[in-house]
């Protein structure tokens, strides 16, 4: 999904908003990288859909908030073999 940024990130917003998904989650189902995905997010979406921008940092932060719980997890997860 390359093209215009502007609605590439409008779209970005909208998949995070509606699933609740992660930088790197939404990254890797529009096929592009984490840097592109966060500059779209943090520096391209607010100058053009400041609402929209709005609600994305919400799940962001949200996202943010609980990244060592599932890093804790993943790491228990590994260690105990599954």
């Amino acid at each position: 999904m390359k093209g215009n940024m502007e609605e590439r990130a409008a779209a970005l917003a909208q998949y995070i908003i509606e699933t609740g998904a992660t930088v790197r989650a939404a990254a890797k189902k529009f096929g592009l990288s984490k840097s592109t995905v966060h500059k779209d997010l943090v520096d391209r979406l607010p100058l053009f859909r400041p609402d929209l921008y709005r609600q994305a940092k919400e799940v962001l932060e949200r996202n943010k908030a609980q990244r060592h719980i599932r890093g804790g997890a993943a790491t228990r997860e590994k260690y105990r073999g599954k």
